[in-house]
């Protein structure tokens, strides 16, 4: 998940900024080894809840990381891996930015984080924000839902939509359909400048999609 593989997709995909955001929004961009899903929502007065949700293109376990921020201060980190060797990070902050609650569980144990880790869980948050408002600026969109033979997908909010995918990523969706043997789901980015496949996969996407009311 790097800023380099965001900026390339912001080049490709961006059109002009939007003159207003939604309170809840969903993103996402292709990192170098996976792809990355971002809902956000603003809450008021000055708070500010960020998802990410990183797929790798691998058999490596997926993570989902939520942040949160209130008035533009970093409180909470929480990261869950998945997989063989689930783990689960937990960090909160008071508003001077010093901790006040660590923990890193493991399968069978809990352990505490070392000074420098706490500190790229920070850089992290920081990070993923400022990409956030990069996408945000370029209007890239996420999209996902259940892929038809069709060509047309079935939104997790239960409208239709027609992706406009090339030719390359309906290939790649048509021979994971035949692989695969069962229904697919897929996610993709929309902007000004264009369309982006994320992801097809066989996991159940919408399952998993965070609702605004809930968020």
């Amino acid at each position: 998940m790097n800023r380099s593989s965001c900026i390339l997709l912001l080049l490709l995909l961006t059109g002009c900024s939007s003159q207003h955001t939604p309170d809840f929004t969903a993103s996402g961009y292709l990192a170098d080894r996976g792809a990355v899903r971002i809902w956000r929502k603003e809450h008021a007065p000055q708070s500010t809840h960020l998802q990410t949700v990183y797929t790798p293109f691998s058999e490596a376990p997926s993570q989902t990381t939520d942040y949160q921020w209130q008035q533009g201060k970093l409180i909470s980190i929480e990261r869950h891996i998945v997989g063989s060797q689930p783990e689960s990070v937990t960090l909160r902050f008071d508003q001077k930015g010093r901790m006040s609650f660590m923990q890193r569980q493991l399968e069978n144990r809990r352990e505490a984080l070392s000074a420098d880790a706490i500190a790229l869980y920070q850089f992290d948050a920081g990070r993923m924000l400022n990409i956030s408002n990069d996408l945000l600026k370029g209007r890239v969109r996420l999209l996902q839902g259940r892929w038809t033979p069709s060509g047309t997908v079935s939104l997790c909010s239960g409208e239709k939509a027609s992706p406009g995918l090339d030719d390359n990523d309906m290939r790649y969706i048509t021979r994971q359909q035949q692989e695969a043997g069962e229904p697919l789901s897929i996610a993709w980015l929309e902007a000004p400048g264009g369309t982006q496949l994320l992801l097809a996969t066989q996991e159940d996407l919408c399952a998993a999609e965070p609702e605004a009311d809930s968020f």
